[in-house]
């Protein structure tokens, strides 16, 4: 297995085109990126509908929070149509809505709020977890380059066809949880080439980035992989609130925790940290989670 990854998919994923704009709302296309499965990877219908909104809104303001809804899976070969309804423009804050369609059919709903950045910052959580630098951590391409149990095109988009490189501790889940059945893991990230160190750009980033793992914490509970026989997963609902910035072309730590899972579904939080520990994103996740009876 030898290729270089690059940032490519992602920027593709987050180009626009608006369609129509008039008062009180806006449409906009764009198009599901790459992956080895019919369904479209989630963090690139977020990242999306978040660039749609932020369309909409002016300089003065940046994302942060949202709250969304995935309600059909969405099929790569076909636009998904965002269409933002501005709900508020306040002083210090904006609220925008955003419903994603495809062939006519609703795949995807969000609440986005944007704030005027007020210059203060009077608290953070710093890491206090231990966790190996991601020079310590095998890449994605390096875990696969001497496993015959997986090849192909799955094995390709995982090492270098995300856009990022990404790195676990403990080791990847992408076969099994050999690694162990704890509830929680941490992820090093870095964007395979370089992308606009712009603050839209980054949190883009981060809401694209953030859906590839944040379900593999309650994996790791009940010792599957994603290859494991009978898994079904899926994002059901996500959240994120952006606390400052940061910059995905140098190493971005996300830790993860698995929180609950019971009728099919399980919840995981995680934090995104800058590689000195300072917090700067938190995301919550629920998904759909099921394997065979034991």
């Amino acid at each position: 297995m030898t290729n270089t990854g690059t940032a490519r998919p992602f920027l593709d994923s987050i180009a626009l085109t608006e369609l129509d704009r008039g008062d009180g709302f806006a449409r906009f296309s764009a198009q599901p990126q790459y992956v080895p499965w019919p369904k479209a990877y989630g963090g690139d219908t977020v990242a999306q509908a978040l660039a749609a909104a932020a369309a909409t809104v002016g300089d003065d303001r940046q994302v942060h929070s949202f709250h969304s809804y995935f309600l059909r899976p969405v099929d790569i070969g076909e636009p998904v149509l965002h269409e933002v309804r501005i709900t508020r423009d306040g002083r210090g804050f904006s609220t925008r809505s955003v419903v994603g369609t495809q062939a006519g059919k609703e795949v995807f709903t969000a609440t986005v709020s944007f704030a005027v950045p007020a210059g203060r910052d009077i608290y953070h959580e710093a890491l206090t977890r231990s966790v190996r630098h991601a020079a310590e951590l095998p890449s994605a391409e390096e875990y696969f380059r001497n496993r015959d149990a997986l090849k192909g095109p799955a094995a390709e988009y995982w090492a270098w066809g995300r856009s990022f490189d990404i790195r676990h501790d403990p080791g990847p889940v992408y076969l099994d949880a050999s690694s162990g059945k704890e509830g929680h893991q941490a992820l090093w990230i870095r964007a395979f080439t370089d992308i606009p160190r712009d603050p839209l750009t980054q949190q883009l980033a981060l809401a694209y980035v953030c859906d590839y793992t944040i379900l593999e914490p309650l994996l790791r509970v009940h010792g599957l992989g994603w290859q494991s026989d009978g898994v079904t997963t899926a994002s059901l609902d996500h959240s994120m609130w952006f606390h400052r910035p940061a910059d995905l072309n140098e190493w971005v730590l996300y830790v993860q925790d698995a929180v609950s899972a019971q009728d099919g579904r399980g919840l995981a939080c995680g934090r995104f940290y800058t590689e000195d520990g300072v917090l700067v994103a938190s995301v919550a996740q629920e998904g759909v989670i099921r394997a065979p009876e034991a």
